[in-house]
């Protein structure tokens, strides 16, 4: 059955008759009918009732029984209750068998959740190096290196530690989130009306809601007045339906109007809703892009280290000779300081830091590693209804038309005469707002009567008496074909001609037509009859645009964000939307995505198409789902929003989903960022955000891949050249003291990108080989002079104790010191070059990254100066020879820049050409016509070791259901197929029945 037929007007069916159609009326009934569903006749229990037991796996199995569709009585008897709802003990009861009435969240153990950190191939390699450390340097001899092991075991809990606190705390922030919106319910319980969380209802319950309630369970209505339900989470209309007793509401809707009492036939997961969320994600392929990153630039780093261990082993014990412990020693100055051991960590504290910042903002992320992918997203797919626009329906001032003696303001105060000023559906709502002052729509009157909309009469009506004039009126208004029949006053073929045209008008632009006509009355009875309406004026209703969407639409454009509509509403209310926010109106009905292009039309494939359009009306779930997967499959990354149930598909598919603003718990759920404020201006200032995070990250990522290249490359040619021995222990303190100051990366002061971030992994590495091949030679050519020449001691009157006066042995412990201040100083230094787009010194670094720098060096120093500790091989030097190192750095500092801008406008110039006409060569094989090129990189591909770096969750997930860990199953996975395929055909018939979307598909 319909809704409120005044909501429901017939300008959006085109008409489907000849316009010399001999009988008016009937023209008429046909241009204005009532859309209406086709009513399913009551079924029965395909089996005997008496074997269907109070479980999840019998109720909800539809090969036995439809508690959507059965006799009343029946779905009484099924739930083995009755109109007095359960007692409390009852409700605890089911409450145990069906669990608790809301989506469930999994629970993450703490504990697997910090192992986790350890849990990637650069871990994997600290862990073996420890076990090198502990287990296989028993040689020669030798007691077990216990101080390198306790300190890499030490480095690997202090970044897994601060990885797990920032994580943990992000995921708190959204649990707290989540358990703020929940919903209440009002529920008869022994007896008697109580209100509570709705996460408490259980099947059986009688429950209660009334205008402005969300339907709090699935439920079959036993009451039912002038019920009017939204379910634009279900379908994406905006217009809501008429329910009667025995219909079904189905959980996260809204009630409109009227009042209602049902019994609850579903629950949680079990619901409609929940069905649909549940079956989103079941793949388990939650391997994200960020992970895909790292697996690259983990693998760059783990084959540099590779190759110069194999270098090493096959140089070091064939030539030299080295023992057995010797040899170890040195492997493990490679693995240890090779390795960014910090990577996942200093990642994952910059995201989740990020996550709060864009929490101020209003933007709750549940997935942190969609804050990168949110920073490349170079298509938005927006939902329009509550998104783009408000989800209130208003009455367009410009396009009142008039048709007698009235001005269009008159209209609107007859119309408002002729709504409720208490209890409003959404039409009168609209009409009575546009008066600006609702105390108008009963100011100079006196009410006599009034009748509400019906379904039956399709319009309002209301007689008062005008105080100014004592007269009598009567107002009525409601569907152009109900009232046009009621004007017997004025009523012409020139009349009928032009309400036809405007209507047409109106119908064209996806508005929807409400008729005014009003009669005087000329006995003092107010029941008496009137000499007769007169159509007075048609009211243009819209959903209007949120008043920040146009802005927050240019703002998308200008950061290099296509936005494209995709809607579930009619294609002509689709495109006045996009004209009205300037997102254009090159749009398509949804059929497009099954037909593909037209044949002789410009666009030679489906993929061109949904590239070139501004987007999409009539779409089913099935249809955002495929939008975003073929965008997806044109290179690009994909944001969609959505609200609802039938959103949550394309939420999950989407590199990036967000749940708007009032969005029910199945779409929070498929998003990875939840909006708690209305509109899409949000989503503007977590793109920025997203960007300025994103260039965090890349510069920590070259940071790191020059540091392994100068650490394994370094150390290696020392090794081979003077068969210098760096105590592995020293490295260690390194990496602690890099990992102090890295970490305040993530706070750092960065400017975003205008246009979508890609990882060029190509550029990265080639950075990070300059950068590490320089550093290097800064270290090499100081040991050099050290060893081969007496400069520093003629020169600066410094000296080495073991050997005064004289070139020192190789592996002089003082020779160790000063090879270590030289390497953690200008290795640490370097960020500061990495940071910036042009020279260090005119991109101010945060206060916390230069204290934390200092901090550093200070320690490094003081290490350098008094670390005479036995097991580390080193040897306090002096503080000349501090000074030395010190400019020695800052002479080798100062080129950094130059290697940066000769490295820009050669070697990555040129690398940039190649990827441009690699674009531009798919571009034009695939006749884009969009604006927005394809210019993602080669770093995209999914590298052939991601599956060790995938989603983190995931391994918790599958640690956790091994062990034993993880809440309750309330239903088998074949049944959940079964609710599959059913909800497909169920989600078909409710959306089929729709005929505004039939007519638009």
């Amino acid at each position: 059955m319909a809704s409120n037929v005044e909501k429901e007007p017939g300008p959006q069916e085109p008409s489907v008759t000849s316009p010399n159609t001999p009988e008016e009326p009937e023209k008429k009934k046909r241009e204005y009918k009532d859309f209406g569903h086709e009513q399913e006749g009551p079924t029965h229990a395909n089996v005997d009732m008496s074997t269907i037991q109070l479980r999840a796996e019998d109720l909800y199995d539809r090969e036995k029984v439809d508690l959507e569709t059965i006799v009343l009585d029946d779905a009484f008897k099924l739930l083995q209750c009755d109109e007095n709802g359960l007692t409390t003990e009852e409700a605890t009861r089911r409450l145990e068998i069906f669990g608790p009435n809301k989506l469930e969240n999994e629970e993450q153990n703490a504990f697997l959740q910090f192992l986790s950190f350890m849990w990637n191939p650069l871990s994997w390699v600290m862990e073996g190096a420890a076990l090198v450390a502990i287990a296989l340097s028993n040689g020669e001899g030798q007691p077990p290196d216990w101080e390198d092991f306790v300190g890499i075991v030490l480095l690997l809990f202090i970044n897994s530690s601060i990885g797990f606190y920032e994580e943990r705390n992000a995921g708190n922030a959204v649990k707290a989130l989540m358990e703020s919106l929940a919903p209440k319910a009002k529920v008869k319980r022994d007896g008697t009306w109580a209100e509570i969380e709705s996460s408490g209802l259980v099947p059986g319950d009688m429950v209660s809601f009334k205008i402005g309630d969300i339907v709090p369970a699935d439920c079959r209505l036993t009451e039912a007045i002038n019920v009017s339900i939204d379910q634009a989470a279900l379908t994406g209309e905006s217009l809501p339906q008429s329910k009667k007793v025995g219909d079904q509401c189905f959980s996260g809707s809204t009630c409109k109007q009227g009042e209602a009492e049902g019994v609850v036939i579903s629950t949680g997961a079990n619901t409609f809703f929940g069905r649909a969320a549940s079956l989103v994600g079941q793949d388990d392929d939650t391997t994200g892009h960020l992970q895909k990153i790292l697996a690259q630039i983990g693998s760059f780093c783990l084959v540099s280290i590779g190759i110069f261990v194999i270098l090493e082993i096959l140089v070091l014990y064939p030539r030299f000779h080295y023992g057995y412990r010797r040899g170890l020693n040195n492997i493990l100055v490679l693995l240890i300081g090779g390795i960014p051991i910090a990577m996942p960590t200093v990642l994952s504290v910059t995201l989740a830091v990020g996550a709060q910042q864009l929490a101020k903002h209003k933007a709750i992320v549940t997935r942190i590693t969609a804050i990168e992918e949110l920073a490349g997203v170079t298509i938005l797919c927006s939902d329009k209804t509550g998104t783009l626009t408000t989800n209130k329906l208003t009455i367009d001032r410009n396009t009142i038309k008039t048709y007698g003696p009235f001005s269009a303001d008159e209209v609107i105060l007859f119309a408002a005469y002729a709504s409720r000023t208490e209890n409003q559906d959404a039409i009168d709502a609209s009409v009575v707002a546009a008066l600006g002052d609702t105390a108008k729509a009963r100011a100079g009157i006196k009410l006599l009567d009034f009748k509400p909309f019906n379904p039956v009469d399709k319009r309002t009506e209301i007689t008062f008496r005008e105080e100014s004039t004592g007269k009598l009126k009567r107002v009525t208004k409601g569907m152009t074909g109900i009232i046009i029949e009621l004007c017997t006053r004025n009523k012409d073929e020139e009349l009928e001609n032009r309400l036809e045209a405007d209507v047409e008008e109106y119908a064209t632009r996806g508005l929807r037509a409400l008729a005014v006509a009003y009669e005087e009355l000329d006995s003092d009875d107010h029941e008496a009859e009137g000499n007769g309406f007169e159509l007075i004026g048609l009211l243009a209703i819209f959903d209007p645009p949120r008043e920040d969407t146009k802005q927050t639409i240019d703002d998308a454009l200008a950061l290099g964000v296509k936005v494209k509509m995709v809607t579930g509403d009619q294609l002509a209310i689709a495109k006045e939307t996009g004209r009205r926010l300037g997102l254009g109106d090159h749009m398509y009905p949804a059929k497009v995505l099954k037909d593909g292009p037209a044949p002789g039309s410009k666009h030679a494939t489906l993929d061109e198409m949904i590239m070139d359009a501004d987007g999409f009306a009539g779409v089913f779930p099935e249809h955002k789902y495929e939008i975003v997967k073929r965008l997806q499959g044109l290179g690009h990354l994909c944001a969609m929003t959505g609200d609802g149930a039938n959103d949550a598909p394309a939420l999950s598919r989407a590199n990036v989903g967000i749940a708007v603003e009032g969005a029910t718990d199945a779409a929070r759920g498929a998003a990875d960022i939840v909006l708690t404020e209305p509109g899409l201006s949000t989503i503007v200032h977590a793109i920025r955000g997203s960007r300025i995070i994103f260039q965090r990250m890349r510069n920590y990522a070259i940071y790191a891949c020059a540091v392994t290249i100068r650490i394994v490359v370094c150390f290696a040619i020392l090794a081979w050249v003077y068969q210098f021995d760096f105590p592995p222990f020293m490295v260690l303190i390194i990496a602690l003291l890099n990992d102090g100051t890295i970490m305040t990366l993530s706070v750092d002061r960065v400017l975003p990108s205008n246009t979508p971030d890609s990882w060029d992994l190509t550029e990265i590495f080639a950075y990070a080989v300059a950068y590490g091949l320089y550093l290097t030679l800064s270290t090499v050519v100081l040991v050099v002079i050290i060893l081969q020449t007496t400069f520093f001691q003629d020169k600066f009157g410094v000296d080495f104790s073991a050997s005064p006066g004289a070139i020192p042995d190789a592996n002089d412990f003082q020779l160790h010191a000063i090879v270590y201040l030289q390497v953690a100083i200008i290795s640490q230094a370097l960020i500061f070059v990495t940071r910036s787009h042009g020279f260090f010194f005119m991109e101010r670094p945060s206060y916390a990254l230069m204290g934390a720098f200092c901090v550093a060096q200070l320690i490094s120093s003081i290490i350098a100066a008094f670390g005479d500790w036995g097991f580390t091989d080193l040897k306090g030097i002096s503080g000349g020879w501090i000074g030395i190192v010190w400019v020695w750095n800052i002479i080798w500092f100062v080129p950094l820049d130059w290697i940066k801008f000769a490295m820009k406008y050669t070697v990555i110039k040129s690398l940039r050409k190649r990827h441009e006409a690699a674009a531009a060569a798919a571009t034009r094989a695939s006749s884009e016509g969009s604006g927005v090129p394809i210019t993602r990189t080669t770093s995209r591909a999914a590298s052939i070791h991601e599956s060790l770096y995938s989603n983190r969750v995931s391994f918790i997930r599958r640690a956790a259901r091994k062990v034993g860990f993880g809440g309750r199953v309330s239903i088998k996975p074949e049944e959940l197929q079964r609710f599959s395929s059913h909800q497909v055909h169920t989600s078909g018939q409710v959306l089929a029945r729709n005929p505004s979307r039939t007519a638009a598909a």
